[in-house]
């Protein structure tokens, strides 16, 4: 017998299945024969695929077993079963680089962090919140050597070597005292039938059944071995056949969520290629949504036979929140990873799925926009990363598209943008930046308010990659506002704009020498009503925000890029200084009106002292 200790992780995650966090225990048993059923789905392709496995001789079966004298519940397996190392690796660790962030990250609801769990694929674990003490018997087909992991919850576990005449894995609980429920046929029988029904195996358990005999006139008991889960493939089912709680009830199955999805969508296409699809959108965004290392959400069957779950090439990565099944009837099953990622007739399924994903999604928005408010709540942000690498189906992401605006509350959508343009204009607006407070009172949208002109408010950090990338929607071009190339439909007369430029051509000759290290010019500006400066950006610079996403992508050896700085004809501070018989104040103020307009932008200033140094000295000629 050799002993081990728990990783951290997996002890901090025992505690808290002790204390009970799932808030519906049941969701034990659930986990673990999904559990047995991937292992039944990797020995069931092997068999297919691997010439090693081809002569192997099992039936398929999950079996469970009640000992009510010993308090014991038993989930066996005729699956691919575990060595040692096998479990050390599953059972001892938790091979997720974000396991501590999601630990840290526990909100204390119990019905929100069991979802959590559930999705994280711990559930093993939950196990310990119905038992006091696990025992996991286990032989790894076409191997000799049996082994038991055994434990108690605590912080370590056991392993010894043991005989087990078949491969597979046998689990059984040592059941706590107030948790017999679970030692009850019917209790089982309705939990598989819940959460289990359609695991693409049987599910077999012993039942007493009571006859009456005629010749005793005595009632026998008869103990039969019964199938207890309908066994069939939900997907392969036409939809006049499955009921709403079945489709649920397969979703939460195949993805651990203990909610009910928001929709699904099940497709059969017949044609140049024939498969079959089940789509489900979650209610709740999975934990690892914004990770590299996040865990597909489709399975790849062929011919119903289990392929993969661990392919990120079956939908484009915006879509990974989408949970579900694409079973294909013309692949090969000894199909490989490479040919997965080159083969055209997944292409085609994969393309047909996303447009069918898009749509379903469209009609959800169309006809029941609370639910698609709520949809878009959890998942809009990742939506819009399709506006970067999808281009075939970029209008089709722009219409789900919601937005903040700098006229109404809520979210609008393009079209509706569109819809309250006015006559003369000629293009949709957009802000980007990190704060929507900023955002709102941002001076480079102050003439647009002014002309009563909609500014959309993009305060997420993939806005910034994504929207200068669009171009147009509806054949209306798509511009942010502190591009230095604006529409003309915002400018004051042009002949105004000469004047002012004749009559501050001094100071804006002496300011452009000031900041000609820190600014790429100093121009009139059109765009301003209220404030005396803003900055903005030459056409063919990225702007502040987009700098900020390139570092953060690992672009450091960015070239400087400095911003044009704005100034505001009619703002007092330039009418008092076209009255001075000087300009020797001008350096501290060219410096302050920059180093303001960087503020309002959201942006640092570099130099903080010297920017306090110029603002004291001001104050103290002002007392």
């Amino acid at each position: 017998m050799s002993k081990h200790q728990f990783q951290t992780e997996v002890s901090q995650l025992l505690d808290l299945m002790i204390h009970s966090l799932y808030s519906n225990k049941e969701i034990f048993l659930r986990e673990l024969i999904s559990n047995s059923s991937d292992a039944l789905d990797k020995l069931n392709y092997l068999t297919l695929t691997d010439e090693n496995y081809k002569s192997l001789s099992y039936t398929p079966r999950i079996d469970i077993t009640i000992n009510k004298e010993l308090k014991t519940l038993t989930i066996s397996d005729s699956g691919i079963g575990m060595n040692e190392a096998d479990l050390i690796d599953n059972l001892g660790t938790i091979a997720k680089s974000g396991t501590k962030s999601f630990l840290q990250n526990l909100s204390g609801d119990k019905k929100k962090d069991s979802s959590l769990i559930g999705q994280f694929g711990v559930g093993f674990y939950a196990a310990f919140m119905v038992a006091n003490k696990i025992e996991v018997t286990s032989r790894k087909a076409l191997e000799e050597k049996a082994y038991m992991w055994s434990s108690e919850a605590g912080g370590e576990y056991d392993i010894t070597e043991t005989t087990k005449e078949t491969h597979g894995t046998s689990i059984t609980l040592y059941l706590k005292e107030d948790e017999e429920e679970f030692l009850e046929f019917y209790r089982i029988q309705s939990v598989i039938k819940k959460y289990s029904n359609h695991i693409p195996f049987a599910i077999f358990m012993d039942k007493e059944e009571k006859n009456y005999d005629e010749e005793s006139k005595e009632s026998k008991s008869e103990i039969k071995n019964v199938q207890i889960n309908k066994a069939s493939a939900l997907w392969t089912l036409s939809k006049s056949q499955i009921k709403a709680d079945e489709y649920q009830d397969f979703y939460k199955q195949i993805s651990h969520d203990s909610e009910d999805p928001l929709l699904w969508s099940h497709t059969k296409a017949e044609g140049k290629y024939e498969y079959t699809t089940l789509f489900y959108i979650p209610s709740t965004p999975p934990m690892d949504l914004f990770r590299m290392d996040y865990k597909p959400g489709v399975k790849l069957y062929v011919k119903r036979v289990f392929i993969t779950d661990d392919e990120k090439e079956l939908l484009p990565t915006y879509l990974r929140f989408v949970k579900g099944i694409i079973d294909a009837e013309d692949l090969p099953l000894n199909v490989s990873r490479e040919i997965l990622q080159q083969n055209k007739i997944l292409e085609s399924i994969k393309k047909a799925s996303v447009k069918k994903i898009l749509s379903e999604l469209k009609s959800l928005k169309e006809k029941e926009n609370d639910k698609y408010l709520e949809f878009y709540k959890n998942f809009g942000r990742v939506i819009k990363e399709g506006l970067y690498n999808d281009y075939e189906n970029k209008e089709a992401i722009l219409e789900l598209a919601l937005f903040k605006s700098s006229k109404k509350e809520g979210l609008v959508s393009l079209k509706e943008y569109k819809e309250g343009m006015g006559e003369d204009q000629k293009s949709i607006y957009y802000i980007t930046g990190e704060n929507e407070r900023i955002l709102r009172n941002s001076p480079l949208i102050e003439q647009f308010k002014a002309k009563n002109i909609e500014v959309l408010l993009l305060d997420e950090e993939v806005d910034a990659i994504v929207f200068p990338m669009v171009g147009e929607y509806d054949k209306t071009p798509i511009k942010p506002v502190n591009n230095s190339d604006i529409d003309e439909e915002i400018k004051e007369d042009k002949t105004k704009t000469e004047e002012d430029e004749k009559t501050y051509g001094e100071i804006l000759v002496k300011m452009k020498e000031i900041l000609k290290d820190d600014a790429k010019d100093v121009k009139i500006s059109s765009r301003l009503s209220d404030s005396p400066s803003c900055l903005v950006y030459d056409k063919n610079d990225p702007d502040f925000q987009m700098q900020q996403m390139l570092k953060q992508m690992g672009q450091d050896n960015l070239p400087v890029i400095k911003p044009i700085l704005e100034i505001n004809p009619e703002h007092e501070i330039f009418k008092k200084l076209l009255a001075k018989s000087d300009l020797l104040e001008l350096h501290d103020i060219a410096y302050l009106l920059l180093d303001q307009a960087k503020l309002q932008e959201g942006m640092k200033i570099e130099d903080i002292s010297a920017f306090a140094k110029r603002l004291n000295r001001f104050i103290a000629k002002a007392l």
